[in-house]
């Protein structure tokens, strides 16, 4: 088991207020600061128990901390990185939970100090809905979290991130940064675009009395529940791994044009074809 004298989590949202469980319940670590902007979030994370102090400067937040998690939305990781990096302690570990890697990870490794051990990380965990008071020690138990270090990563600091994953029920993977963001943009960022769309096209009906989304049902649920997601967020991942995002909306869009072809023309055994082909890799998943 491993055990951290002083943790820093910047960034105390449904994350990083889960991981903070995590170590609490588990006893990983001694003493656990809560840092980022908003006082109002870190003084509900203190008020709840997650964090043992809060602090709004990061530079003193991240004094004398053996591990620093990154855990804010993956376009403010490059300042935080230049602001944190000269007040951290030799030998620091640092790891972040974003879902974009690719460019990240390079610019990281070259902003923070050479004596600052530096893991990438992303633990393919969530809900729909966002905070600290969402967090819950249970959240990475049986989820994939996913390394990404590169020939400059300290192999000890991997060891004992990818043992902190594993304590929080995690089943560990390491993968090249670029291929982690192109596999995401298909089964993570993708899914939420979807959603999000479709919310957007059937808001925007109306019966003339009434909106057709009040007649929707499970399905319709189902399908959009991560449409409820922060918008900021999602808003930063689309903009940050562009390109693997539109490959994957054209491959998509590819696919219902496949479906409206069929429909149209009444090609059943096709149109039957193509769900029966999606059905059987849908059951298929674990």
């Amino acid at each position: 088991m491993i055990h951290f004298n002083n943790v820093t989590i910047i960034g105390v949202g449904l994350i990083g207020g889960s991981l903070a469980r995590v170590m609490k319940t588990g006893k990983l670590a001694g003493t656990i600061t809560g840092a980022g902007r908003s006082k109002a979030t870190l003084e509900e994370a203190l008020g709840l128990g997650v964090v043992d102090r809060i602090a709004e400067n990061l530079g003193e937040a991240v004094e004398g901390a053996d591990l620093v998690v990154l855990a804010t939305p993956v376009a403010t990781f490059e300042a935080i990185a230049r602001e944190i990096g000269p007040r951290m302690k030799e030998g620091a570990i640092v790891t972040d939970v974003g879902s974009v890697k690719g460019r990240f990870v390079k610019a990281l490794e070259k902003l923070l100090p050479k004596n600052i051990r530096y893991v990438p990380g992303h633990p393919i965990a969530g809900k729909e809905k966002s905070g600290v008071s969402e967090s819950t020690e249970v959240l990475f138990q049986g989820a994939r979290w996913i390394l990404t270090p590169t020939e400059r990563t300290d192999p000890e600091a991997l060891a004992a991130v990818e043992t902190l994953c594993r304590a929080a029920g995690a089943q560990v993977r390491r993968m090249d940064a670029d291929l982690h963001d192109r596999v995401f943009a298909a089964v993570s960022h993708l899914p939420h675009v979807a959603a999000y769309a479709m919310v957007c096209t059937v808001a925007e009906l109306n019966t003339g009395s009434e909106e057709y989304i009040d007649f929707s049902g499970g399905g319709f649920r189902d399908f959009t529940r991560i449409a409820a997601s922060s918008p900021e967020m999602w808003r930063d991942i689309c903009l940050l791994n562009g390109n693997n995002i539109i490959e994957m909306i054209d491959r998509y869009q590819f696919s219902l044009n496949m479906m409206k072809r069929a429909i149209r023309t009444k090609d059943s055994n096709k149109l039957e074809g193509l769900f029966r082909s999606a059905s059987d890799v849908r059951k298929g998943l674990k």
